[in-house]
């Protein structure tokens, strides 16, 4: 038997030795779900578990409270592997993303590095990255930001549950933006020529964006809500602000794009005599996912080797989804962020999907598709050739 065997077969039973009790942390998650950043149950649910199963547990990093670092070693040389769990849930939905199977897949994945690591079939180090608020797009921001992933780990995987099995499909460059408008309150019925209607110029605004989108590229999102939109219909309102997310296939198309945004609303702003003041997210932009070519077809291969039917690569890259914060990952290191079916006919982010995802056949899904994202990882980590072609695409840059 070939090195490659033994270290597949020692993660089929690691995962496997498990399966239980990932299986009921699932369910923890899934019947308790915490918005993002408030993810306390879940936090302490998965750390506690990591420092049981022996890995060295970092409870707050890079300054958020919900965050964790599960890191495992058997040398302070060698390769450095990473893996992300996220765990919060949608408002009104619950884990409608499937957050809870994410959480397992990582747990599964790390645990079979960490048996790899103690039977000295490899050398080197494991880390579990606990990544809250993906749904509000931030924990992995930060944590880039930080440095986190970069000096820590040399290439990262993750997976993320969905209708069906897709893996090189389009994750947009996101931002998120607060706009307010500032006008001059006045009665009206009595004097209303008195006022500067901040209202108005919230919805010429939002007319000039939705009159944009036919003059923008088909693959650009921009989609919003109003916060505030005045106290009184007997007051002209002097405040009115709306929240916004823009979207675009790359990140340098997200650029353009939000100012032209921008644009829509400032010129609102000049022809009501308001003041407007547009505010993007603090932690930067969401940047379009880059899947590294060689991580992603290996996990294809084993994925194919377990009868899981994979669509054509040029039929998925027509696909359009939705933005995650993974995507800042994959642009410092080489990194993989495929899907896995989970045997359901419904969009992510509804109700259906949301109780889809504590379902057995989700939960054999995300299992199978944690032994074929572990295996792949694991040959990109002992075969020289295949980690040198990983990084050669990652420095090719996305085309």
């Amino acid at each position: 038997m070939t090195t490659s065997n033994i270290i597949e077969q020692v993660i089929t039973q690691a995962i496997e030795n498990v399966n239980d009790e990932l299986r009921d942390i699932s369910l923890k998650i899934h019947d308790n779900p915490e918005l993002s950043n408030k993810e306390y149950d879940a936090h302490a649910l998965l750390t506690d578990y990591l420092e049981k199963k022996g890995f060295i547990v970092s409870r707050t990093v890079a300054g958020l409270k919900t965050a964790f670092l599960a890191e495992y070693a058997n040398s302070s040389n060698g390769r450095r592997v990473g893996f992300c769990s996220e765990y919060d849930a949608l408002p009104g939905i619950g884990h409608g993303c499937g957050h809870n199977l994410i959480s397992i897949t990582g747990l599964a994945c790390a645990i079979a590095f960490k048996a790899l690591l103690d039977q000295n079939l490899i050398q080197g180090k494991v880390v579990l990255f606990g990544t809250p608020a993906e749904e509000e797009t931030e924990g992995k921001v930060v944590m880039v930001n930080k440095g986190e992933f970069q000096k820590r780990v040399d290439y990262a995987l993750m997976l993320h549950p969905y209708p069906y099995d897709l893996n090189y499909c389009n994750m947009l460059a996101l931002d998120i933006g607060i706009i307010e408008f500032f006008g001059k309150a006045s009665h009206a019925g009595m004097k209303p020529w008195e006022g500067i209607n901040a209202l108005d110029a919230f919805m010429q605004g939002w007319n000039n964006m939705s009159m944009l989108r036919q003059q923008t590229l088909t693959s650009n999102r921009i989609h919003g809500i109003i916060l505030e939109g005045g106290k009184s219909p007997n007051v002209i309102p002097d405040y009115v602000s709306g929240k916004f997310v823009a979207r675009s296939l790359k990140y340098d198309q997200l650029v353009e794009l939000k100012q032209k945004l921008e644009n829509c609303f400032q010129s609102a702003a000049d022809a009501t005599g308001c003041k407007v003041k547009i505010t993007w997210d603090k932690n930067g932009e969401v940047k379009d996912v880059f899947m590294n070519d060689t991580l992603t077809d290996t996990y294809i291969d084993y994925m194919k080797q377990e009868n899981v039917d994979i669509l054509p690569r040029v039929e998925e890259e027509k696909i359009l989804t939705g933005s995650t914060d993974f995507g800042n990952v994959t642009a410092v290191i080489p990194a993989t962020h495929p899907h896995f079916g989970i045997g359901i006919d419904a969009p992510i982010h509804s109700i259906k999907f949301t109780e889809a995802a504590r379902t057995e056949t989700a939960h054999h899904h995300a299992i199978r598709a944690s032994r074929c994202l572990a295996k792949a990882a694991a040959k990109a980590f002992v075969d020289d050739e295949l980690y040198q072609q990983m990084v050669t695409d990652f420095k090719k840059g996305k085309q």
